[in-house]
């Protein structure tokens, strides 16, 4: 939709700092050009050659001069369980909800490590701790700052031209820095800021608003971390803005809340199986509980991080191959296969 497109406007001004004369020049009318800066033309309705012209002019690719979407759409992270069930909302708030040894600052650097693969630029707010952990996020973060004017500039110079996404301490909120930060970048650059808040004292676990409102909830089961799952996100509580109203897409929605409903089930038929055992259930609630048990071994995942302890691949799969595939676990495609096959790896087999 024409509205959903926004001309980068700080980064055109920037770098054309005689903007009206370089339009002219390069054969496009003046008034063309201020109306598209001030939004009275649609970026929508641009003749392409003007936009190209404009890109031209600025030194920079269309995809940096046209921001696209300014409501609420979700990160595509290349993580199974993330993208599926709970994404990541573009410009939003992210939080991490972990007791300790669950892994929350592994996915951190893990979620820096992949936005650098699509073009955002990474800044981890460094809270002056030595916590286990903490060295894969400075290690994966671009920039690493301790204190809020630096970060503050960072954000500044990198925003005309990237999205950005901040890594921050539940410190800086309880101590009102995170706030006065939003406050300071209002009014500074065009692109969206995606905020992920971890815990590193693990404090937050029982506490039901621990951030404050987030547009996304990772929390993390201690019953996956058991059984070597990972990440270790709960698929029952963790959630999304994105998937409220019609943000979505409808193949998208209505896969995840089938998913969502099975292993829903699936923990409940556990938990019961676990004291009266399997002749107790019906054939139903069995091939439920097994197609359960597939699909949550499906959506553990290596990470990229992770390879030298793990000794195997990260694993990137699109939105696309992940709904293909869940849907196959739960349309029965996969009830031959053991769910040790699917388990800690990318994209099912063909001949599934």
């Amino acid at each position: 939709m024409d509205e959903e497109l926004q001309l980068n406007v700080p980064l055109l001004r920037r770098r054309v700092p005689n903007l009206t004369t370089a339009a002219r020049e390069a054969g496009l009318r003046a008034a063309t050009v201020s109306n598209l800066c001030t939004g009275k033309i649609p970026v929508g309705r641009a003749e392409v050659r003007t936009l190209v012209a404009l890109a031209n002019l600025a030194g920079c690719s269309l995809d940096e001069l046209i921001i696209r979407g300014s409501g609420v759409r979700m990160i595509e992270t290349g993580i199974k369980a993330l993208d599926l069930l709970a994404p990541a909302v573009r410009g939003g708030t992210i939080g991490f909800v972990a007791r300790p040894n669950m892994g929350q600052l592994v996915l951190l650097a893990e979620f820096m490590l992949r936005m650098k693969k699509r073009g955002f630029a990474t800044i981890f707010w460094d809270p002056n701790s030595d916590v286990p952990g903490i060295q894969h996020v400075q290690a994966q973060s671009e920039f690493t700052h301790s204190t809020i004017d630096e970060v503050y500039s960072r954000i500044a110079d990198l925003r005309d031209e990237k999205d950005v996404l901040l890594g921050v301490d539940r410190s800086k909120v309880l101590s009102g820095e995170l706030l006065s930060l939003r406050e300071r970048l209002k009014e500074a650059g065009a692109r969206p800021i995606t905020i992920a808040l971890v815990d590193i004292k693990c404090e937050v676990a029982d506490e039901e608003a621990a951030y404050g409102p987030l547009d996304t909830l990772w929390r993390f089961d201690s019953d996956l971390i058991s059984r070597n799952i990972y990440p270790a996100i709960d698929p029952i509580v963790s959630t999304s803005t994105v998937l409220e109203g019609a943000y979505l897409d409808a193949v998208h929605l209505a896969t995840q809340q089938r998913a969502r409903k099975l292993l829903r089930r699936y923990r409940e038929l556990k938990a019961l199986i676990t004291i009266q055992g399997f002749d107790k259930i019906s054939e139903l609630d069995s091939q439920l509980y097994k197609r359960g048990e597939r699909l949550e071994a499906y959506l553990g995942q290596p990470f990229y991080v992770s390879e030298p302890y793990t000794k195997k691949t990260g694993e990137w799969l699109t939105l696309y191959e992940t709904i293909e595939d869940v849907k196959r676990i739960l349309d029965g495609e996969t009830d031959a296969v053991e769910p040790s096959e699917l388990f800690f790896r990318g994209r099912l087999e063909v001949s599934y």
